[in-house]
C-alpha cells in the first residue's frame, strides 16, 4: 500500500506532468543541436509506483534485454534517476544520434559514448528543470551505463523486501523518423517523495497566486 503522504492528487500530477514536459523539451531541443535533426519526446505519463511493480511494468511490455543510463541526484529531495530503452531501440538511437554512416562494429564501439551522452542530456534536462521549477537545486553524479533485465537495473531482490517508490515515467521519443520508445524511472525513498510532493503543492500555490 501507498502512504497517503505520498500519493499525487490529479492537480499535483498534473503540475509534475506539465513540469516534466517542459524538462524533457528542453532535453529534445539540446538533442536537436547535438545531431542535427528533428527530434520530439514527450511524457504522456506519470505513475508512483514500487520498484518491483516498475521492473513489472517495463517487463510486461519488453521481452529484450535493456539498456539504462543512471544517475544519482542529491538536493532537497534525492534518489536515482534512470533513462531505460530496449537494447534494440538503443542501437536505433545510436545510429539516429551518430548518422547511419557507421559500420556495426563502429556502431557497438560508439554505443556506450552514445548513450551516455543521450542519457546525461535528457536526465539532467529532466531534473535540472523539475529543480528550477521548484526553485530548488539538485547536484548529478556522472552518468553510467548498464545491461540486464528490469529486475536487475531495478535491483531487486527477492530476499530483501524494497522500500524504494519509483516516480516511473513513459516516454515517446522520436528521432530522425524513427520512433524509439523509453522510460524514466526516478527512485526515491519516502522522505523524498514526500518533500517532492511539497514543492510540487507550493508550484501549484505559486501558479494560482500568479493567476489570481
Amino acid at each position: 500500500m501507498m502512504p497517503d503522504s505520498i500519493l499525487l492528487g490529479e492537480l499535483e500530477r498534473d503540475a509534475l506532468t506539465e513540469i516534466v514536459n517542459i524538462g524533457v523539451g528542453r532535453a529534445a531541443s539540446s538533442l536537436r543541436k547535438m545531431i542535427g535533426d528533428q527530434v520530439t519526446l514527450s511524457v504522456p505519463s506519470i505513475d508512483v509506483v514500487s520498484q518491483r511493480r516498475a521492473a513489472r511494468l517495463i517487463s510486461e511490455r519488453e521481452v529484450a534485454e535493456l539498456v539504462a543510463v543512471r544517475q544519482d541526484f542529491d538536493g532537497p529531495f534525492s534518489g536515482r534517476a534512470l533513462l531505460i530503452f530496449p537494447e534494440s531501440n538503443s542501437l536505433e538511437l545510436v545510429r539516429a544520434v551518430t548518422g547511419d554512416s557507421l559500420s556495426a562494429e563502429d556502431l557497438g564501439e560508439m554505443e556506450h559514448e552514445a548513450l551516455t551522452e543521450t542519457g546525461n542530456v535528457i536526465l539532467n534536462s529532466c531534473l535540472a528543470t523539475i529543480a528550477n521549477m521548484l526553485k530548488r537545486s539538485l547536484a548529478m553524479t556522472i552518468p553510467e551505463v548498464l545491461r540486464g533485465d528490469s529486475a536487475a537495473l531495478f535491483e531487486i531482490d527477492d530476499d530483501i523486501a524494497q522500500d524504494g517508490l519509483v516516480l516511473f515515467l513513459y516516454i515517446d521519443f522520436a528521432v530522425r523518423k524513427r520512433d524509439i520508445r523509453g522510460y524514466i524511472a526516478m527512485i526515491m525513498d519516502i522522505p523524498s517523495l514526500v518533500k517532492l510532493k511539497e514543492l510540487i503543492d507550493e508550484f501549484i500555490a505559486r501558479v494560482v497566486g500568479e493567476d489570481g
